[in-house]
C-alpha cells in the first residue's frame, strides 16, 4: 500500500470515526447499560488482539456473553466458562456489539476497512509474504469479514470447528487479505463499507 495511500486511509478513518461517535455515543451508551443488566459485568468488553506489526493492542466491544451458573447441592457455583445470551446473540448478528471499536478507529490501532484482528495465534504466526497482513491495520471490516459473514453458523455446522478454521478458514482470510492488500484504493474501501452495510 503506497504512503499517500495510507495518509487518505488515516485522514478519512480520523473524520468518519469522529463523526460517528458524535451521533452514536449515546447508543452505546445504552448499550453498555442493557449490556451490564444483561451479563451482570460492567464496563465495555476488552481482549488484547493482534495489530499491525503484529503488537497487541486492546479491542473494544460491547459484553455479549456472561457467567455460567451452576447450582450443585444447593450451591451457587459460578463457572469460569461464558455463555452467549439472547441479547448477545442479536447484538453479534446486527454487528451492534462493534460499535466501541469506532473509538479503535479514532485513537489509531484500527481502521474501518483491513484484515479483522485476531487473538495470538493467528496472525502473529504468519510466515514468510503471508505476514504482509500485518503491514496494515486491522479493520473493523474488510473482503474477508464480508466473505465469512456468516462464520458462526459455519463454524456451528463443523464436527471439529477448530480444525476446520484452521485449514479451510484462516488460510482463505489470508489469501484474501493478501489480495486486498495488493490491489488496495480508496474507492474499493467505500465499496466495503456499503457492502458491510448491506449484509448486515
Amino acid at each position: 500500500m503506497e504512503d499517500s495511500s495510507k495518509v487518505i486511509k488515516r485522514i478519512f478513518d480520523l473524520v468518519l470515526s469522529l463523526f460517528l461517535l458524535l451521533v452514536f455515543w449515546w447508543v452505546i451508551i445504552i448499550l453498555m447499560i442493557i449490556a451490564t443488566i444483561d451479563t451482570g459485568e460492567i464496563r465495555l468488553f476488552s481482549q488484547n488482539r493482534i495489530g499491525k506489526n503484529a503488537l497487541f493492542f486492546k479491542i473494544f466491544k460491547i459484553r455479549t456473553m456472561k457467567k455460567y451458573v451452576l447450582i450443585k447441592n444447593n450451591d451457587v457455583i459460578i463457572s469460569k466458562d461464558k455463555r452467549i445470551t439472547n441479547l448477545g446473540k442479536f447484538l453479534r448478528k446486527t454487528k451492534l456489539d462493534e460499535l466501541p471499536q469506532l473509538i479503535n478507529v479514532l485513537i489509531g490501532n484500527m481502521s474501518f476497512v483491513g484484515p479483522r484482528p485476531d487473538v495470538a495465534g493467528f496472525a502473529d504466526q504468519l510466515q514468510g509474504e503471508d505476514r504482509v497482513v500485518l503491514s496494515i491495520k486491522p479493520g473493523i471490516t474488510g473482503p474477508a469479514s464480508i466473505y465469512f459473514r456468516n462464520e458462526e453458523s459455519i463454524l456451528g455446522e463443523q464436527k471439529n470447528p477448530k480444525m476446520y478454521n484452521m485449514e479451510i478458514i484462516w488460510p482463505k482470510k489470508v489469501q484474501i487479505n493478501k489480495e486486498y492488500i495488493k490491489t488496495h484504493s480508496f474507492r474499493k474501501d467505500c465499496c466495503y463499507l456499503v457492502q458491510t452495510l448491506f449484509k448486515i
